[in-house]
């Protein structure tokens, strides 16, 4: 492995990991260098166990010995010495546990390419804006059997550090990609056999039970944004309109709570 210690917060080298909660400024800098970061020792290593390419790594030194063999799996990359506390005026947070790496985007895979025999249950994320929420979807996803993630063009990002915080490195786990088209794709799954169920209240939505019952060989479940839910042309392009039944006078759970309820529901 390639230790390089650091003692500057300046040191241009450490660009990767600059301000890391400014999420305008880090969704710029990620996209144009293809890069997204990595959080704690346990993401680090199951985005390494993925086969995603790391450009660096940025270490307290009490991480050097447990990481060792993901390091030594690229001799060639930077491992960036630092305290904590440096780490925290470079990145402008208290790094949790003091472990970070930086790791190269893949190019996304395009949807007909992911719609094999295989993929029976699909969920759709639709402007979905809160990096948190987004996590624990894919978290609930990997966890429920889901087979495949599509998030829509004004989705949070999948890759933001957050995202992959909350889902526990799971974003890795799940086969996903960003859908170009939107609704115009639903139609592409509709077209390959699967059952569009939006998740929203609506005066002919049917049970979450229901739907459930009806056992359809090829699912794509819709789940909307977190204030206003699902766009009326989504809505009336989808083939159902589901709901959790609720109980006490609450009217909908968090869009992240709604989609793992579904997911175990409508699990093979």
């Amino acid at each position: 492995m390639t230790l390089v210690p650091v003692e500057d917060a300046g040191d241009e080298r450490l660009a990767d990991y600059v301000r890391l909660r400014e999420v305008n400024l880090r969704r710029l800098l990620e996209e144009e260098h293809g890069l997204f970061i990595a959080e704690g020792d346990k993401v680090i290593r199951r985005a390494a166990d993925a086969g995603y390419e790391p450009r660096s790594f940025l270490l307290a030194p009490r991480w050097l010995d447990s990481l060792q063999d993901v390091l030594e799996r690229w001799p060639e990359k930077p491992v960036y010495v630092v305290s904590e506390e440096l780490a925290e005026q470079v990145t402008g947070f208290h790094v949790h546990r003091g472990a970070l790496a930086s790791y190269k985007r893949r190019a996304a895979v395009p949807l007909p390419e992911l719609l094999t025999d295989a993929v029976r249950r699909i969920a759709i994320f639709d402007d979905i804006v809160d990096h948190t929420n987004v996590g624990a979807g894919f978290r609930a996803a990997a966890a429920l059997g889901v087979d495949l993630v599509l998030v829509t063009p004004t989705c949070a990002d999948p890759l933001y550090r957050r995202s992959i915080k909350v889902s526990m490195g799971t974003v890795f786990q799940v086969p996903w990609t960003r859908l170009q088209s939107w609704p115009g794709d639903l139609r592409r799954l509709q077209d390959h056999g699967y059952v569009a169920a939006a998740m929203a209240l609506t005066d002919d939505s049917i049970t979450l039970d229901d739907l459930a019952d009806r056992k359809d060989d090829k699912l794509a479940l819709i789940f909307g944004t977190e204030g206003h839910g699902l766009k009326p042309h989504v809505l009336a392009q989808a083939d159902l309109a589901v709901r959790i039944p609720m109980a006490g006078g609450v009217d909908s759970l968090n869009v992240a709570s709604s989609a793992a309820v579904a997911f175990y529901a409508t699990r093979r």
